[in-house]
Parts: structure tokens; sequence; C-alpha cells
């Protein structure tokens, strides 16, 4: 099966990478894309809205349906089904799909989130200093949490035992709620999502700590665009435009941070700006801005550092098969070297 599954990934990504980058768009007739977000509108996800508002999706010959998302975890099985042509979600969550259904798994084709964000967040007096400390105690995250989904992988890092750890299910908008009431000694989930949701109930920095998995060995690229096989199949113009309209979204963004959280305030004007701006900064400085980015280009990867996440994942979570780095991103659709952000600051 695997040789089979990457002979046929290689095929097609070879004969559409040509094509794709160099043809003109052509507007000809529109496409449709559906694409799901990661999470309910905020600051980082400007860049979308700014190639929407911009025209940039139009004039590859697009039309795209930006949805909020419920988790970077859950874009993942949105795309694979069908229910989703596109989705800003974990690659983790897509090499563990790889592993289990290769024939089911969608492909990234730009990886934005370059660190990895993933984190427990414990109030600041909490007797929990270390990963060691979560034994005994009760941890709560989201369903499709992309922190609570690599736990077991980060127990086995760390050698702890994850069978001693009491973890427990919560909807999404009561979790920093029920950190601070202390219905729960921890909470799963991305360092800059806990942090700015705590901050808009009026909780300050000093207040929480954090578990961050990076600081423990688990060096993992995080949110990318994904893609359906079926779109990078029959459409691959359509990836190649859309991916160029993000890019150059994303390029817009960088150079106005302001005008980037202002689309995001109009479609959902109930945001604090000046919290959403500081936000999308953090977010910029911690998850996206990795010293990589100043070689290959924010948006490519590293094929060594991603074959060693896919090693780490398959042997933390016992996956029955390994991916190869081709089953999981594709370069064939990111834009020229010279026309990817290198530098964010």
């Amino acid at each position: 099966m695997n040789s089979v599954l990457r002979s046929a990934l290689l095929a097609l990504t070879a004969a559409f990478t040509f094509s794709a980058l160099t043809a003109a768009p052509v507007a000809a007739q529109t496409t449709k894309l559906k694409l799901v977000l990661n999470w309910k509108y905020q600051g980082p996800q400007g860049m979308f809205f700014i190639a929407d508002d911009k025209g940039y999706f139009k004039e590859e010959g697009l039309e795209v349906t930006l949805d909020q998302g419920n988790g970077s975890g859950a874009a993942v099985p949105l795309v694979a089904n069908g229910t989703y042509d596109v989705g800003f979600g974990d690659i983790n969550a897509l090499i563990e799909l790889a592993a289990k259904k290769p024939e089911d798994a969608p492909i990234a084709v730009y990886v934005m989130f370059n660190q990895p964000p993933f984190t427990v967040a414990v109030k600041a007096d909490s007797p929990i200093k270390a990963p060691k400390d979560f034994e005994g105690k009760t941890l709560g995250g989201a369903a499709n949490d992309g922190a609570l989904k690599l736990f077991p992988a980060f127990c086995k890092l760390t050698k702890i035992d994850c069978t001693k750890v009491n973890v427990t299910n919560m909807q999404p908008n009561l979790r920093e709620q029920m950190l601070m009431q202390g219905q729960v000694d921890g909470v799963f989930g991305f360092v800059n999502t806990i942090r700015f949701s705590a901050k808009l109930m009026g909780v300050e920095d000093g207040q929480l700590r954090y578990i961050n998995y990076g600081d423990y060995g688990m060096d993992l690229y995080s949110n990318a665009i994904i893609v359906s096989k079926k779109l990078v199949k029959e459409n691959p113009k359509a990836v190649a435009g859309l991916i160029r309209a993000i890019n150059r979204g994303l390029i817009d963004s960088l150079k106005d941070l302001d005008a980037s959280v202002a689309a995001v305030a109009k479609r959902e004007p109930l945001i604090k700006v000046p919290v959403e701006k500081e936000r999308f900064i953090a977010t910029l400085k911690d998850e996206m801005n990795h010293p990589e980015i100043a070689k290959i280009g924010l948006g490519n990867v590293d094929p060594a550092r991603l074959k060693k996440s896919i090693d780490i994942l398959v042997e933390a979570n016992n996956l029955p098969r390994t991916p190869t780095v081709e089953e999981i991103f594709t370069p064939a659709f990111i834009p020229d070297a010279k026309d990817l952000p290198k530098k964010l600051f």
C-alpha cells in the first residue's frame, strides 16, 4: 500500500506542478470552494479575509466561503469527508489520519504555523510545575483540540503515565472559565488562544503559566492549508490560485496589522480589536516565526524536520504505519521562493 500510494502521489504532484504554478489565472469560469478555519473568527485569521476583500480570490477565478471552525484538529476530518474542500487545520491530525486511513487523508499545501503552539495552561499558583505533576490531576480540553490529541505523544516523550491523568472534555467557550474557577487543574490548547481568551475575561498574563510541548522536545509543525486529494486531482489550478491569493493576503496583513484585524472585525463586529491585534502579533512571534523561514520562506517545510515530526507521532501513538513526507505535504503549489514571506518583523 505504501509504495502504491506514494507513487500515485508523486505522479499526481509531478503532473500538475508546472502547469499549476506557471499558468496565468483563468477567470472565465468561477470555482467555488468551501474553507473551514481553525477556530472562531479572530485576529490571526486576517490574511484570509484580506485576500477576499482585495479580490485576490476573484482574480484567481475563485469564490471562497470562509467558515468558522471548532478546533484545528476538527478541520482535517471535515476536508477528508468532503464537507469542505479546504481546511486551516493541524498537520499532526493529518499525519494521524494518513497513518490510519491513507486513502481518505487530504494533503497539506501551505504550512502557516511552523512552531508548536500546543500547551497545557495552569493557574500561576498551581502546584503543577512540570509534566510529571499532571499525574493525579484533572486536565480539560475540547474534544478536537490539537494539544489534547497530541497528549498521549507528549506523555510518552516526557515519560509520564497518561493513565494517572484524568482528562475531561469541555465546550471550547468554557475552557478558561473552568480553569479560573478551579473546576480543572489545567486546560489543553494553543498558547495564544488560551492567553487572549482569558484576557477577554479579565485574566492578566501573570495569572497563568504554560507547560509548552515544544519545551519538551515536540518540535512540530502545526496549522496548515489542507486540501482534498480530489481537488488536487480535478482542479490543481484552483489549488495553486488559492495559495497564491492567501499568500498575498498574508503579505498584506504583515504590512498593515490594523487593516488585517479590521477585516476580521468586518465579519465579527463584537471582537475587541486591540486584543485581537495583540493576539495576531503574539501568533506571528510564537507560532509563525521559526528561523527556517529566512531560508525556505513561510508556507514551505523542511522535509527532514517534517519527517522527524512524523516519526515522533507514529512512535508515541503506536500508529499502524509511517506516512511519507510526500503523503503529508506537497510543495507543488507553493509560490516562488521570492514571493514567500521570509521575515515577519
